[in-house]
This record gives structure tokens, sequence and C-alpha cells, in this order.
């Protein structure tokens, strides 16, 4: 039986913005009062240099939008981000939309009937009888989820299957009249925006999905919360959750590579999801991490902020085009529930 592998990936990406302009020309108004030093310190020590928006605060304001217009701008900016992704994707794994036979789609960050799975599917020309599923409001961590169901249908029917994850986490910036907390100040801090997609096909070069695997700790489900509501998604993000990774990332990894005969020592690229410096800094304490052991993830973080559910793949597109490539991966993300998923991937000539 053929393993899957992931063939092609293709990144798309809204014009950037530098951290420092962002808090000078819009944050360090949207916060005011002793609020405003906290922010600064906050966005300072954030371990992001650059983010994408396709809405950029500096130039459109949408922070006392309604949630309804939020999610008609959703639509009009994620299509032709979605379809210049995927397309870079089926271009690098050398197929067209006709062939796909399962298209998946994360997001969490607009929703809208027919969605992206459905006008994609039809821009880009896929087969009446091709199969799709979204997979909405599992947050940071659903490119994993998303990279199993497309492992398991190209495993079960032999034909390929497309993954995208878009976010447009930049509609969802908070009115100031908004109450106002350490949590939502950091996501204002962190969160950016990004498409990126996967295809996967029975065999071939690439990189092959051994497995993927989580965790959920449900005794801390209140740890990290979306809230849907008149204004836009509203984030909660305990700064507890770095511990509660701390007590299962080890045991998920080690659990997952022995499985697979496989040590620690012998994985040369870490895709770990950059939540926040302090979620990279627990990961690399728990599973003891040489020093440049998550330079990939960092740089990430820097350059591109968290994008949620595309970050993952971002850091796996950059392992893959290091010189040399990255031959055996783990990939590691973390979500509301709170929940860990990883994945092992080793590179197929």
């Amino acid at each position: 039986m053929s393993v899957p592998v992931i063939a092609g990936l293709g990144t798309a990406q809204p014009p950037s913005a530098l951290q420092d302009e962002l808090w000078e020309g819009f944050f360090s108004r949207h916060f005011s009062g002793t609020t405003r030093s906290l922010a600064q310190r906050i966005f300072a020590n954030s371990g992001v240099t650059r983010r994408q928006a396709a809405v950029n605060p500096l130039l459109e304001d949408v922070s006392d939008w309604p949630t309804e217009r939020r999610m008609r701008r959703y639509q009009v900016e994620a299509l032709p981000l979605g379809k210049e992704a995927v397309g870079r994707a089926l271009t690098a794994a050398g197929l067209g939309a006709g062939d796909i036979g399962l298209f998946i789609v994360c997001s969490c960050t607009g929703y809208a009937t027919p969605g992206l799975d459905i006008l994609l599917a039809r821009d880009l020309g896929m087969a009446a009888d091709t199969q799709r599923m979204f997979i909405g409001h599992m947050g940071c961590y659903a490119a994993l989820p998303g990279l199993g169901a497309a492992s398991d249908f190209v495993t079960a029917r032999g034909r390929p299957a497309l993954l995208l994850c878009a976010e447009l986490t930049s509609l969802h910036i908070q009115p100031s009249s908004a109450r106002v907390d350490t949590q939502q100040i950091v996501s204002h801090a962190l969160f950016s925006d990004a498409a990126v997609a996967a295809v996967v096909v029975p065999g071939g070069p690439g990189y092959a999905l051994r497995e993927v695997t989580s965790v959920t700790d449900t005794s801390t489900a209140d740890h990290m919360t979306w809230d849907v509501t008149d204004a836009g998604f509203r984030m909660g993000l305990s700064p507890k959750v770095p511990q509660v990774l701390s007590r299962h990332v080890r045991k998920l990894v080690d659990d997952l590579l022995a499985r697979h005969g496989v040590t620690s020592s012998e994985v040369d690229g870490w895709a770990v999801h950059p939540g926040g410096p302090r979620i990279l800094n627990v990961v690399e304490r728990e599973l003891a991490l040489p020093p440049d052991g998550l330079a990939a993830s960092r740089a990430t973080l820097d350059e591109h902020g968290n994008c949620s559910s595309p970050t993952v793949l971002l850091i796996l597109d950059r392992l893959g085009r290091a010189t040399p490539a990255a031959r055996r991966i783990v990939m590691l993300a973390f979500g509301p529930g709170l929940t860990l998923y990883a994945a092992l991937l080793d590179r197929q000539d």
C-alpha cells in the first residue's frame, strides 16, 4: 500500500507591515491609559518583526465593524488568497484541479455558505465528484487533523487530496471600547494572515506522512477560546497555556517517535506552531532540543507572526526549502481543547 505523501505546498500572503509601524500607526492609539504601556511591552516582546494583513489597520480600521460586515469582507479577501495558494501547490505537485478527489478547507476566521470549498472548487475547475470537507473553529492546530483526513482519504481511495488553510485574523481587531485584558493585547500583537495549501498523493517524492496523533486535556478547555461576538471573533488566551503544554508535549512526542522506532536525535526538522515566544521556549525545554532546534519556527514567527492554522505549514515549507532540506520532521500545533497535535514526516526522493 502506498504511503501518503505531501507532494506540493503553496503559500500566499497579503501585504506586510512592520510590527513597529503597526504599533506607532494604530495600536498605540487603540489602547489608552495604563493599558498602553503594558501593550507596548507586549508588542515589543512578541518575537514578531513583520506581519501580513489582508485588511491593514494602518489603511482601514475594521475594529468597530459588526460581525456581518467582517464576514462579507472575509469572502472578498480569502477567495483570491486561497486560489493563489492552491494554484501553487497543484503546480508544485504536477497536478491539475480536476485530479483532486478530496478538498479540505480549514478556517476559523470566516464563515459563509457557499464557502471557500465550493467557490474555489468551481473557480479552479475541480471535478463534480470531488468530495469536500470544511474544518472550522479548531484554530491553530487545524492543519494537522486536516492532513490526517487527507492522508486517510489518500490511503483508502488511492486518489490525491488537497488541504487549504486560510485565515484572516486581521478582520477581528476588537473595538477600543471593548473590555481590554492582557489576553486581548497578546492576540493583537501576534496574529497575522496567510493561506497555505498542501497536496497529498499516494506515494512518490515528497514528505511521507507516517502518522498524525493528538492529546486533549479537557480539564483546561477554558484556557483558549475563540468567541463569536457582535464585533467579530474575540480571542481568549490564558497565561497558563505553556504550563499545560509542558505537562503533555514530551509524552506525546516520545510516544509518536517510539511507535516508529525513531529517537528525537534522529529528527532534523521541528515545525512547532509559534503561539508566542513562551510556547516555543517551553517546547524547546521539555523536548531538550538543541539551541537551533526551533530556528525555523522562530524565524516564521518573526517574519509572519502567528497566522493560526496555516502557520505550521509555513514552517514545513521553510524546512523543505532549506539547504539541506530536513529529512525527518515532527510537526506540533496547539489550540482549543486544550489540544496538542503532532505528526511525523520523512522525506522521500
